[in-house]
This record gives C-alpha cells, sequence and structure tokens, in this order.
C-alpha cells in the first residue's frame, strides 16, 4: 500500500505535537509550579534542538528542490511547522505569565530592572560589578563584524543600542530614521557558564518573600558600569535574542586525515553554519531586527521570530525552588535490586539468573559496581563496551581505566557521532587511548546506538561470558530521569551474539548470522517485518492477531504500511509512543484496530519494547531501536528477546499499567490533538508512580522470600 498523503503526519509536524505534550506539563496544575517552570525550559531546550535539526533538514531541501525545480512538499511542510511553532510560542507565553503570578502566590518572585527597590538595585549593581562585569566583553558591530562566525549556539545575548540625540558625527555611523540621532549597536553574550541565570537578591526585611533576578537584568542594571566614559550616548537599551544553527556536519573524505581529526574539524564547521532562527524580544526596535538580520545574511525562508524578553529559555530547566519543598516533585528514592544485593558479587547474582533492572526506579549503581568488580577481578580477561553518551564525571570510564592498568583486555567503542555530544565523546577517546584502552570508533557509515557491555570471565577453566543489553546509555546522569530497561545475563547463545555484535562493528566485512538477537542493519527490519505478518497471517486463520509496541519514535513508513495491513486483517495493536508519529491511527478501513497513547511525566519515557502474541507462545524484545529509517537501516542497534518468563511477565505487567494511566497519557489521534485519556469510572492512576510502587512491592516480596530461605536454613 502505497503512502496516500491522509495516511501519513510528516515527522517535523508531528515532532511539534510531542513538545506540545511537553508545554501541556507546564499547565498542568497538577504539577508543582516549580517542576512546571522547568518543563517550559525543557520545552525551550528541544525547540532549539528542533531548529537545529529539523527545522534546518527541510530548508536544505527546499534548497535542493529550488536548485532543481522540484517541489518534494518541503516548503509546504516548513510553512506549516513554523505556523505551529507561532502558535505553541503564544501559549508558551501566555503560560510563563500564568506561572510567574503562580509563582508570586508562593511568594517567589522573578522580577526585572524596573521592579525591585532602590536598596535592592543598589544590592544588585555592587553584585553587577564584583562577579559579572569581569565577563563581559561587548562586541561594537558595525561592517567589518561578521557576525554569522561571532554568535555562538548555546548562548543568549543582550543586543545593546545607544543613542546620542542631534548628534550626526563621531565613530558612530548608524543612524535613526529621521537621521538627527546617531546610533551604536553592540553586542553583550550573556556569561551563564561563568555566573547562574538565576540571581536571589536579598528582600531587606520582608523574610517571606523570595525574590530572583534573570542575569539578563542584571546586566541591565549594570550598562553603565560597561559603557558610560568609553561612548557618548544619551539613551541606553538592552534587548535580549537568541540564535540556533544548522546542526549538520559534513565528514570530510580526505584519507589521510584520521576520523577523530575529521570529525574535530566537523564540528568546527558547525561553529560557523548558517543561522536557521533568529528570536528576539519583541520590544527591539523595527530597524534594529532589520540590521540583525541583514548581518546574519538570513534569507526569505529562514526564520524571523520575535518572542518575550528573554530568550535560552533552557536554562530554566535549573530553576531554583527557593520556596517550600512541596511545591517540586518528592524524590523517588532509588530501589535496591534483591537479586544483587543477596549474591557475593556482581557475577554470582547473574549467574543465578537473569537480571531485569528498570531506571530510574532501579539504581544505576549495579551497572557501575559490575564494572568496578570487573575492573580487577582476576577471573576477568576482557571487558567490551559501546559508549554512546556518557555523564561528565563518568564512573564508568574511571572504572575501565582502572581494568586496563589491572592488565584487563578493554575495548572501547566510541560513537563520536552522538549528536550534540560528539566532542565530549572525542575527549574520552584521547583519555582511553592514553591509558591503554583499546578504541574504536566504529563505520562512519553507520552510527553505533546499540548499548551493550560485555564481559569474559575464566570459570572452571573455562571463558564465559556476561553481557549488558539495554534501552538506554551508559550515564549516571540520564538513568536518574529516563526511563530504561537493562538486562544482565549469562545465557550462553545471547551472550555468543553480543560478542559477534562486537566483531562485526569491528570487522564489519565478515559475515554475521544472528538467530536470537535482533541487530540493525543486518536482520532487525526483516524480524520485526516477519513477526508482524505472522500476527496478519493469525488473524487471517481465525486466531488472535496481537502486538504491543513500546517506543520514542515510529516515522518508518515500510513499517507504518505493515502495521496498517495488520489492522485491517483484523490485528490489535496497541502503542505508546513518545514522540514522533507518523502514522495515522483509528481511521476506519485504514488503522481503526490501532489504539495509540503517549506518556509525558516527571520521567522521560525511553524504553523501546515489542510484543507479538505469536498464537499463544508471546514473543517479547527489548531494544535500543526506535521504528525509523536511521534506526533500522543506517545504525547499529540491538534488540533482545526476553527468554526469562518472569521477566516477560513483569515488562507487560508494566505496559499494562501505562495504557491504564488516566492522569498523563494523551491520545495520538489522526489529527494529533493531544487529548488526555478520560478518566470515566476509572480511578485516577499515574503510572509511573504506579510503576514505582509495583517494582518496590516485587523487591519487598524477593525480601521477604530471601528472609524465610535464610530463616530455614
Amino acid at each position: 500500500m502505497k503512502n496516500a498523503p491522509s495516511s501519513w503526519i510528516p515527522k517535523e509536524l508531528s515532532w511539534l505535537s510531542f513538545n506540545e505534550r511537553v508545554l501541556q506539563e507546564a499547565q498542568d496544575k497538577s504539577v508543582p509550579v516549580v517542576e512546571r517552570v522547568r518543563f517550559l525550559g525543557i520545552y525551550s531546550s528541544n525547540l532549539d534542538e528542533y531548529f537545529k535539526v529539523k527545522i534546518a533538514d527541510l530548508k536544505r531541501r527546499v534548497v535542493i528542490d529550488e536548485e532543481n525545480d522540484n517541489d518534494s512538499g518541503a516548503k509546504e511542510v516548513l510553512k506549516q511547522c513554523l505556523s505551529k511553532v507561532k502558535k505553541l510560542n503564544d501559549t508558551f507565553d501566555n503560560t510563563y505569565s500564568m506561572l510567574l503570578t503562580e509563582l508570586s502566590s508562593h511568594n517567589i518572585f522573578l522580577y526585572d530592572e524596573k521592579q525591585i527597590t532602590e536598596e535592592q538595585r543598589v544590592w544588585v549593581t555592587d553584585f553587577f560589578r564584583r562577579n559579572v562585569l569581569k565577563h563581559i566583553s561587548p562586541v561594537i558591530l558595525n561592517d567589518s563584524i561578521d557576525l554569522v562566525s561571532f554568535l555562538k549556539d548555546k548562548y543568549a545575548y543582550l543586543l545593546v543600542k545607544m543613542t546620542r540625540k542631534g548628534h550626526k558625527e563621531g565613530r558612530e555611523k548608524s543612524q535613526d530614521r529621521d537621521g538627527s540621532n546617531s546610533v551604536t549597536y553592540a553586542l553583550i553574550e550573556i556569561p551563564t557558564d561563568k555566573i547562574p541565570r538565576f540571581i536571589q537578591i536579598p528582600t531587606f526585611g520582608n523574610k517571606k518573600e523570595k525574590v530572583l533576578m534573570i542575569l539578563d537584568n542584571v546586566i541591565r542594571i549594570g550598562l553603565d558600569l560597561i559603557f558610560k566614559g568609553l561612548f557618548n550616548y544619551d539613551e541606553i537599551s538592552a534587548y535580549s535574542a537568541k540564535m540556533n544553527r544548522d546542526a549538520e556536519y559534513d565528514l570530510s573524505s580526505q584519507m589521510d586525515r584520521s576520523f577523530v581529526e575529521n570529525m574535530s574539524q566537523s564540528l568546527k564547521q558547525r561553529l560557523v553554519s548558517m543561522p536557521v532562527r533568529f528570536a528576539y524580544d519583541k520590544e527591539m526596535p523595527k530597524e534594529m531586527v532589520r540590521y540583525i538580520v541583514n548581518k546574519l545574511c538570513m534569507q526569505d525562508f529562514d526564520s524571523v521570530m520575535e518572542g518575550g524578553r528573554y530568550h535560552n529559555f533552557k536554562d530554566f530547566t535549573g530553576f531554583p525552588n527557593v520556596g517550600r519543598d512541596y511545591i517540586e516533585n518528592t524524590p523517588l528514592p532509588e530501589l535496591n535490586s534483591t537479586d544483587f544485593d543477596a549474591a557475593a558479587n556482581a557475577f554470582e547474582a547473574i549467574s543465578a539468573h537473569d537480571i531485569l533492572l528498570y531506571y530510574p526506579y532501579h539504581s544505576f549503581r549495579y551497572f557501575t559496581e559490575l564494572l568496578r568488580q570487573a575492573s580487577y577481578d582476576p577471573a576477568v580477561t576482557a571487558i567490551k563496551i559501546n559508549i554512546y553518551r556518557v555523564a561528565s564525571k563518568s564512573r564508568v570510564i574511571s572504572s575501565l581505566i582502572d581494568a586496563a592498568n589491572n592488565g584487563k583486555h578493554v575495548t572501547v567503542i566510541v560513537e563520536l557521532k552522538a549528536r550534540f555530544d560528539e566532542e565530549n565523546n572525542i575527549k574520552w577517546a584521547s583519555r582511553l587511548t592514553d591509558a591503554g584502552v583499546k578504541v574504536l570508533f566504529g563505520m562512519p557509515s553507520l552510527k553505533i546506538h546499540s548499548k551493550l557491555c560485555l564481559i569474559t570471565r575464566i570459570e572452571d577453566g573455562q571463558p564465559t561470558r556476561y553481557a549488558h543489553i539495554g534501552t538506554g546509555n551508559f550515564n549516571e546522569k540520564t538513568a536518574k530521569i529516563y526511563t530504561d530497561f537493562a538486562l544482565f545475563t549469562k545465557h550462553p547463545e545471547l551472550t555468543q551474539e553480543v560478542a559477534e555484535v562486537f566483531t562485526f562493528i569491528e570487522f564489519p566485512y565478515i559475515h554475521t548470522k544472528f538467530d536470537r538477537l535482533l541487530v540493525s542493519p543486518i536482520n532487525a527490519r526483516r524480524k520485526i517485518t516477519d513477526m508482524i505478518e505472522n500476527e496478519i497471517n493469525n488473524a487471517r486463520s481465525g486466531f488472535t492477531g496481537k502486538i504491543l509496541v513500546k517506543i520514542n519514535n515510529l516515522v518508518d513508513k515500510e513499517l507504518i504500511d505493515e502495521l496498517y495491513k495488520a489492522s485491517q486483517a483484523g490485528v490489535q495493536i496497541d502503542m505508546i509512543i513518545r514522540g514522533m508519529c507518523s502514522l495515522r491511527p483509528g481511521i476506519p478501513g485504514l488503522s481503526e484496530n490501532i489504539r495509540i497513547i503517549s506518556i509525558v511525566d516527571r520521567f522521560l519515557e525511553h524504553p523501546r519494547v515489542m510484543y507479538f502474541y505469536n498464537n499463544g507462545n508471546p514473543r517479547l524484545f527489548i531494544s535500543s531501536a526506535d521504528w525509523m529509517s536511521r534506526n533500522l537501516d543506517t545504525r547499529i542497534e540491538v534488540g533482545t528477546p526476553i527468554l526469562s518468563p518472569i521477566l516477560k511477565n513483569r515488562i507487560m505487567d508494566i505496559l499494562n499499567i501505562q495504557f491504564q494511566d488516566t492522569m498523563k497519557a494523551r491520545i495520538i489521534d489522526s489529527e494529533q490533538t493531544n487529548t488526555y485519556v478520560k478518566r470515566g469510572n476509572r480511578r485516577k492512576l499515574r503510572s509511573q508512580i504506579a510503576i514505582y510502587d509495583y517494582l518496590a512491592k516485587n523487591e519487598e516480596k524477593k525480601q521477604e522470600k530471601r528472609g524465610a530461605r535464610q530463616t530455614q536454613e
């Protein structure tokens, strides 16, 4: 079946529907107010990446269409996306105003330079002089300044206008429209890498009130300290602005340069790539906007967007709680794993049976402890691991270096093309290499996104393998906020195939066959399609056909066509999709048997799970791969079957809890309207909290059984 426009939602539009769900969390009054402010930061950070990646890609396609006198539809999609962004940003601004009012009801105030008292102004001026001024180096704009090369994507800026009335001569070259006033423009980079974005200022006697000021406004108060005496002006004003660049990079094909050198050069190219969005304070004078847009060489289809007074709202993800504890989420204590805790060491625990952890409910320390023990265990001979994104202070990296120092054969595949983590990964690769670790970069044509670790240990004189196969990164930081499954197994067939994945990465010219694992780009697409076809055949034969899927994104047209085909055959398909979804569910004759929900809550839903009923003999997989063409065809991804009936049931229980969510689940319909699931007569159920309670009870039961066994012994 060929995808007609009515059966397909452009992924770029679908992504905006996902970010709208994030914005809904900022509007949800059941969410503590400080967390709602932080969701504004998440929304803004997402939108920055959206422009750098997806809008930039659309714009490249528009250019290609114009060059080739072609119409791929990219220009219309771009128009729709920018229109949707504008509507969402209006909602964002209204939400921000509403949250300021709500914060004030908790005696928390976010003041600008006009709202503070004179006593507070004196304090802020002194703070600026002592702490901020030394980090301010304005750039005076003139014809010789290449603004495209100068502006950095990750910073927000203040554009300063200095006006000298009735003066036509001097160093200033720009003029107001009437020609009677001379104007100088300057640019100030807001130094959020040196000073916190939010400064708490004293209230001088009012102990109830907590007053915060954004660093931008602290700088506005200090403008005269920056420019007075060096420039002649009668009026000075500042307006915030933000620019996003195209995040794509071009790998050099020069054969005499190393892959690391090529990546480093590509990152430098990104620093000077063309702007895709210029966002500015709507109060900025129009002639100033025109001047800056012209300096940025922005074209007709570029995004010049007016907005509120502040940009780089991503800093609001770290909005401080200066009030009571209850206005932010109550922390959920990490759950201990009885399976690991009951054993003398990690290897003994995994030898007893497969172990499944679910982050962030379970502690990530069990994985780091496994590596720590492996680093000095005399029985361990080798460690192999994929690194995609790791924490800035990574215990994982430290243990790998310790293992190399202890004479273990350590092989680390570092993915240098992990978007926005490339520079960090280059540094880790250099540090690992210096420590004697064998560092591989895989294949330039295939991004390595699998989450594998393989430890070889000598037991009873024979090499024995232990494997970690997961859905998330080996990152201590994100393991506290992303939900992900991690399987620890000693199963010989699975660990053998994990070893073959590492061989394939190092020696891709060797033919490799996988019977158990789903490995992209070798067999994953074919095996997933075969399992969908099996459900179709069963349904057509009068048996039950059923598919459950939990993924981040569904945009692969071939698989979407297969799902449409399955729906028409009578297969019941239930899906949980956090992000992009190009499939239109619930359309009679096409997808009436497909139900899709999306859950956005305090943790970012990240696991990928596939369940196929298989005529009463269910098959269940966890995977690192989304259902996108890139994940199936141009990345190395790994999915594993869950062989343990106990672990299968546990994952199914978790999925069923999510399908019963009546508080944070949105319906993904054919128009992506993001309507909340209706509760009806059902009790309120917030799946992320219910899952925590379920797992806590599960661990409690294990501890009780363990205690009973110890008593009997």
